[in-house]
């Protein structure tokens, strides 16, 4: 009996080993694209494989997907990494690129297909947040619904994150014109209206719909209580935000919350037809590292 549960099992290892193996060339790509070194690209393959093998398969429906979101997690956490280590040049990253290497078929045509050395520059410059979010759904048309639970972000703010990595690769300036402006004037009336108690004041800014979400970080302060709705949502806000200060939240106003001079808590406004219909409220670690604050007000 015990023979024949062995046999079994080998059997399901030889399936799994072969349904990767099927998936190994895209995630190759992928995480290529996303890292821009080989070498790096290869132990996150291997990596998504130790963790395919330690994971209950039957509860994956799409092994493809499953797949490409834990390599894309893994990327995320090694551009991280690599963000706290001294920057490196391109060429030093990805040995394709070194006077010494060694041609590689695949790997050329990889790189001639969208991902030459100045496009590689270029990626360097984004944050890990923007970089994943740009290589996931412009090269390979991954949904944001899809890449939101990686990032731990919510599909506006994915789309936001790719849309500005998609300007800094095409060299099209930020946007400020009347949008940017706009938003400005709208999170700073409300920022106004919630320290002064100003109740009329901060449900006429509000969508009637609006919904505030926090992530674990925040509603760890009892965030999560303020909810939805433009009545509730003004309510909680009503006397409010007192330290928090108007700052461009990744080129957009929103607000800051910080202690002894360090970001707790960032406010990200989700403005539609002038009316504020999200906010979302940011404090994890990750995110706060990552994010591009500038003040807008002393």
């Amino acid at each position: 009996m015990t023979q024949e549960k062995d046999v079994v099992g080998m059997g399901e290892d030889n399936w799994l080993a072969t349904r990767f193996e099927e998936n190994r060339d895209r995630l190759q790509v992928v995480a290529y694209r996303i890292l821009g070194s080989e070498p790096e690209a290869e132990d996150a393959v291997q990596e998504a494989w130790i963790r395919l093998s330690r994971s209950d398969t039957g509860s994956i429906d799409n092994l493809g997907g499953w797949l490409t979101t834990v390599v894309g997690r893994i990327c995320l956490d090694m551009l991280r990494t690599r963000r706290r280590r001294p920057e490196q040049p391109v060429a030093d990253q990805s040995p394709a690129f070194a006077d010494d290497a060694v041609p590689d078929p695949e790997l050329e045509a990889v790189q001639a297909d969208s991902v030459g050395l100045a496009l590689l520059v270029v990626l360097e410059t984004l944050t890990p947040a923007e970089r994943l979010a740009f290589v996931l759904h412009d090269m390979f048309a991954v949904p944001y619904d899809d890449i939101a639970p990686i990032l731990d972000k919510s599909p506006t703010a994915v789309r936001q994150l790719a849309s500005r990595a998609r300007r800094r690769v095409q060299g099209t300036p930020e946007p400020s014109g009347t949008d940017a402006i706009r938003q400005k004037e709208i999170v700073g009336a409300f920022l106004a209206a919630s320290r002064s108690g100003d109740f009329e004041a901060l449900l006429e800014l509000l969508d009637p719909g609006v919904v505030v979400r926090a992530d674990s970080a925040v509603a760890a302060r009892g965030a999560a209580a303020m909810g939805s709705g433009a009545r509730t949502v003004a309510a909680s806000f009503a006397g409010r935000a007192q330290a928090a200060k108007l700052t461009l939240v990744d080129g957009l106003a929103g607000l800051v919350w910080s202690q002894y001079g360090r970001p707790q808590v960032v406010f990200v406004f989700t403005i539609v037809d002038g009316l504020i219909t999200a906010i979302d409220l940011r404090g994890d670690s990750d995110y706060l590292r990552d994010v591009d604050l500038a003040a807008l007000e002393s």
